[in-house]
């Protein structure tokens, strides 16, 4: 049946979503209003980032420092400073990061905005949170866009990621990345088990089209 669900939205739902999504859209989450350029991930039509939201509704951030990694159009790293946390968003994506600046100021909220490639350029810190919407289908990415959407052929952004990520979190930081169904889970816990950290999935999500997992990172002691 979510074979048949998918087939449908993909010649249907998908010609006029993209249509749609090709030019500059307003969107308004609670409090929040967001303008979002055709370039930038649109939250309002995926499930990804309400599924965050809400996973970070749960958790003590007042005070925290708090890292977005791969913020898009800013939904959660302003979510976060609206809830007094002391925010850094990176994204790859130049436009996602004028378009931040932008959002920042219309709701309000202090953030740290860099442009960054995964880590590369975010000096080392240790930060309390960090939040991840990784890409999720194995192709190489061609334009900025793309790193919203691809991972790489053989998984690179996730090789990247734990192979990275240690000098940026402590041993109590909590971490947490939401993945698919269609994401290739094996390959991903590989990676992190590769590079000594484990994955334990604490919420499991359900819906017509597919089901979404959020995953706790932790450190896994190498004595």
């Amino acid at each position: 049946m979510k074979k048949v669900i998918k087939r449908l939205v993909t010649v249907f739902y998908k010609p006029v979503l993209e249509k749609y999504l090709s030019k500059t859209r307003n969107y308004s989450y609670g409090d929040i209003q967001l303008t979002i350029p055709s370039e930038v991930f649109h939250p309002g039509f995926f499930f990804s980032t309400k599924l965050l939201i809400r996973y970070i509704k749960a958790l003590d951030i007042k005070n925290k420092t708090f890292l977005e990694l791969g913020a898009g159009s800013g939904l959660i790293s302003i979510f976060a400073a609206k809830k007094n946390a002391i925010v850094t968003a990176i994204d790859i994506n130049p436009v996602a990061i004028q378009n931040l600046k932008i959002n920042s100021v219309k709701n309000d909220v202090d953030l740290k905005i860099i442009q960054s490639d995964m880590f590369k350029n975010v000096p080392k810190q240790k930060f309390d949170i960090v939040i991840i919407a990784p890409p999720y289908y194995k192709r190489d990415p061609s334009t900025y866009r793309d790193h919203a959407w691809y991972c790489g052929e053989n998984g690179e952004y996730f090789q990247g990621l734990f192979s990275t990520i240690s000098d940026y979190i402590k041993e109590d930081s909590h971490v947490a990345m939401i993945l698919s169904e269609d994401c290739d889970l094996s390959m991903i816990n590989a990676f992190a088990e590769k590079n000594n950290f484990k994955m334990d999935c604490v919420e499991k999500h359900k819906n017509l089209m597919e089901e979404n997992f959020i995953y706790r990172i932790k450190p896994v002691s190498k004595n």
